[in-house]
């Protein structure tokens, strides 16, 4: 009888499959042993996808002969698409085919971009020949077929990480049980190592494969992207028969729609005065489907009338009140992801401006020269030291003022990475100028040769953008995931990646909107190819002016936001934690 019950234990409970859909042992499936496949892949993905986007500035304006506005528009607007595209690749998982098949033929696609870029950059007839003087104008064009074979790559490995993105965190995720207390602890420890694996192959790629490409070649640069892709798929697939799998259960963003075309159906009907009158499930069906069922609140009552029971069953016109409230918690979110989308255009800055600004000063140490790009290193390496500090030291220090199990709340603490967002864009103007006076000092104003200053004046802004993100990427993922209702937490995760796309995106416009405004009636311009006769310095203080701006609509919205009511997993876990160690605490005190 215990074996029995021992052997029944051993399943789990959290619905999770194998391939077969037969139910999976914990002991057999899942777990670190999983997990450890899935870590050591991303490292080698992210190296892989780092080393193609950290240079591609560079790429574009010395080896397909771009201006600095359209090469810098072209790298967020495909950063853009990338950051995009995962919402659609959620979308396929949830709704078809799960996360392991979605996550499978996206990489197929992937690994068929990386591939096709490999030749855009080595085959002699795809690539556009070398120019020993890359200053745009005096070199020979690339072909539209050497342009197009290039971006066309770019933008099938932006359909592929659409698919493999969104899935892979939550493939990971789905290793541990969330009805087992200690697969629900060990949960919190996969995300912060999978932080880990994602700095570490984003390190590796701006240290040496930026290196390779500028000092070697572009064939190897981006060769061993491609080779490093190949193996995170061959690590991936070697993990197969460990793997737990979540039946498809229907995409989160149809019952949003379901909700809004109910209640317009509904519109011309009055609200009745008790909320126990709208429909809504017994909560043993909840429980039974081992979900979360929640009230009705009176705000954006217009949507509650998606549950205003008429007599119909009709899907499309009856919704359930959990489901209506479902939809309002990712609508209270917006405000704040409108307000997130500032610091992700700050974001693309450290891609584009900031690199081809370290390309006018000089690289030098010795004998070695410093590319660029392998400043977004200290990017990397001030975010690990700035969340260590944040999580070993502040929120230890807060909790005794705060009483708060996070130190102070997710959105005091997006409000001051928004802060340290306006501080860069003052001390990236404050540089700027005094490139720019150095510019003038020694003549090379109008040659547009090297400023003698060290490319490490830019270091401040590098390593305060590494701050920023502790305080602001970091913390927007946590939110959006937190506060999300429990069966939408794929929105709630997309939100995220919606907010650095759009940031991508506006980034492009605003570039391309200051370029043509300031060079109006036969003016320079801020934004010139020369940029030792541009005046990025004015352009960051319009920065500084909108973060300033973005900070007080932030202050308003956050100050209206309701957080959910119900607390996330890992607060839950948090709270309990604090509980454990207070009763022993004081115990040793009395002894």
């Amino acid at each position: 009888m215990a074996v029995e019950q021992g052997l029944a234990d051993d399943y789990t409970q959290d619905g999770t499959v194998d391939l077969k859909g037969n139910p999976v042992r914990r002991s057999k499936r899942g777990g670190w042993k999983a997990c450890s496949f899935i870590i050591v892949y991303e490292v080698f993905e992210r190296m892989a996808f780092y080393g193609i986007s950290s240079n591609l500035v560079i790429y574009l304006t010395v080896r397909l002969q771009q201006g600095i506005v359209t090469a810098s528009n072209n790298v967020t607007n495909w950063v853009g698409v990338v950051w995009m595209t995962p919402v659609l690749g959620a979308y396929i998982a949830d709704a078809y085919l799960g996360r392991f098949w979605t996550f499978m033929a996206a990489s197929v696609v992937y690994l068929m971009g990386m591939s096709f870029l490999t030749m855009a950059v080595s085959i002699p007839s795809l690539k556009p020949p070398l120019c020993p003087q890359p200053t745009v104008g005096h070199c020979d064009k690339p072909s539209a077929l050497q342009l197009g074979f290039y971006f066309g790559a770019l933008y099938i490995l932006a359909v592929g990480t659409g698919g493999t993105k969104p899935n892979i965190s939550t493939i990971g995720a789905d290793q541990f049980d969330d009805f087992h207390p200690k697969e629900k602890h060990q949960k919190i420890s996969f995300f912060n190592w999978w932080m880990f694996g994602i700095f570490f192959g984003g390190f590796f790629a701006n240290i040496i494969l930026v290196y390779i490409q500028e000092n070697i070649g572009w064939t190897l640069g981006y060769a061993l992207p491609t080779a490093g892709l190949a193996i995170s798929i061959a690590i991936f697939i070697a993990g197969t028969p460990f793997y737990r799998h979540k039946v498809p259960a229907g995409s989160p963003f149809t019952r949003m729609v379901k909700v809004f075309i109910a209640a317009i159906k509904k519109r011309k009907l009055p609200l009745p005065k008790e909320a126990k009158e709208l429909y809504e499930l017994d909560l043993e069906e909840y429980t039974k489907k081992k979900k979360f069922r929640m009230e009705a609140t009176p705000t954006l009552s217009f949507l509650n009338k998606a549950s205003i029971q008429t007599g119909s069953t009709d899907l499309w016109r009856l919704c359930t009140v959990t489901e209506v409230e479902e939809t309002k918690q990712m609508i209270r979110m917006i405000p704040i992801l409108i307000a997130t989308i500032i610091p992700s255009i700050m974001l693309a800055q450290s891609n584009t401006l900031f690199i081809k600004q370290g390309t006018t000063l000089d690289r030098k140490i010795g004998k070695f020269s410093i590319p660029p790009a392998s400043l977004n290193a200290f990017i990397t390496i001030s975010l690990l030291i700035s969340i260590v500090i944040y999580d070993r030291i502040f929120v230890k220090m807060m909790r005794k003022f705060t009483k708060n199990p996070r130190g102070i709340t997710l959105l005091q603490r997006m409000g001051t990475g928004i802060v340290v967002h306006a501080v860069i864009m003052f001390v990236s103007a404050l540089v700027e100028r005094r490139r720019l006076a150095a510019a003038r000092e020694h003549g090379v104003v109008e040659s547009g040769g090297q400023v003698p200053l060290s490319i490490f004046i830019l270091m401040p802004q590098f390593i305060l953008m590494g701050i920023a993100d502790a305080f602001v990427e970091v913390t927007k993922i946590e939110f959006f995931y937190d506060q999300a209702p429990e069966s939408m937490k794929s929105i709630g995760a997309s939100y995220s990646s919606t907010s650095i796309g759009i940031g991508n995106f506006l980034s492009s416009v605003l570039l391309k909107t200051v370029s043509n405004i300031t060079s109006r009636n036969g003016r320079k311009g801020w934004i010139l190819n020369n940029l030792n006769e541009s005046h990025l310095d004015y352009y960051y203080g319009l920065f500084t002016v909108l973060n300033c701006l973005n900070f007080i609509f932030f202050l308003v919205v956050s100050k209206y936001y309701v957080y959910k009511a119900e607390l996330s997993d890992s607060i839950k876990l948090l709270t309990q934690e604090l509980e454990e160690k207070t009763p022993s605490n004081e115990s040793n005190n009395s002894h």
